[in-house]
């Protein structure tokens, strides 16, 4: 069985700044953070087909703490797509931007092929509380 996450948050930015948000390394660093901790997870992320990241933070008990990924898709400023796998979990995630009325962007997140409801819990968690912290590096 395999499950999928589809989330939309709106920023009050343009698209060309909500897409480097989301492209760029050390602005990445700023709201993908450990969870747990709100530390930054160091990360080696380019937008180029092919290319392999990964997030690292502090492990815990329950996780190494390392996020694997390779790009599939770079269509600047309007999607983008990767592999995101972490222990036995490897989901693909796709974020699409829209420019939306009153100078607005929507970013879609779609996280396919989870493979459990708390995996899909804990994805939508995870995700709500970056794209909070990702409002804050838009601000």
């Amino acid at each position: 069985m395999s499950l999928t996450l589809d989330l939309d948050f709106q920023y009050n930015t343009t698209v060309e700044k909500l897409w480097s948000a989301i492209t760029d390394s050390k602005k990445l660093a700023k709201w993908v953070v450990n969870i747990q901790t709100d530390k930054a997870m160091d990360n080696n992320f380019e937008p180029v087909v092919g290319h392999q990241f990964q997030f690292r933070t502090e492990p815990s008990e329950y996780w190494d703490g390392v996020i694997e990924g390779e790009v599939l898709v770079v269509d600047e400023p309007n999607r983008l797509s990767y592999t995101w796998c972490s222990g036995s979990e490897k989901h693909t995630i796709t974020w699409t931007l829209q420019e939306v009325e009153g100078g607005k962007v929507n970013l879609h997140l779609e996280q396919t092929g989870i493979s459990n409801a708390p995996a899909l819990n804990g994805a939508k968690y995870g995700w709500t509380k970056w794209s909070s912290e990702l409002g804050k590096v838009l601000a």
